[in-house]
């Protein structure tokens, strides 16, 4: 899987292009920011680098961060309305995004 804006529009069911300037936003942003975190890995796939290449769960990773972030824009206080459900709150730490982009308490010890 890459993490390109097809991968993210298809990861959120999106379909349409009114979102993609949006999206590509969030996705940038959400890449930067695995880089910035994870430098302990190839983001650029350079073939000189000795760094490991983020595997597809990294990938995966950045995009559902890149997705819960374009879900949260709107809502400062992280709640979405839904006609079938009502009010949702949206977390802002996910557990599972953490555990797929080895963050936070997923993170492995590093030795600066």
């Amino acid at each position: 899987m890459a993490t390109d804006l097809q991968a993210l529009k298809a990861d959120l069911d999106i379909s349409d292009d009114r979102d993609d300037g949006v999206l590509q936003v969030q996705l940038d942003a959400a890449l930067a920011f695995a880089r910035e975190v994870r430098s302990d890995l190839n983001w650029s796939a350079d073939p000189d680098s000795d760094l490991p290449a983020p595997s597809a769960t990294h990938e995966l990773g950045v995009i559902r961060l890149a997705g819960r972030w374009f879900i949260r824009r709107r809502s400062p206080d992280a709640l979405i309305q839904s006609a079938d459900t009502g009010a949702s709150r949206i977390p802002s730490v996910d557990p599972d995004i953490e555990r797929m982009l080895g963050l936070g308490r997923y993170r492995k010890p590093v030795i600066a």
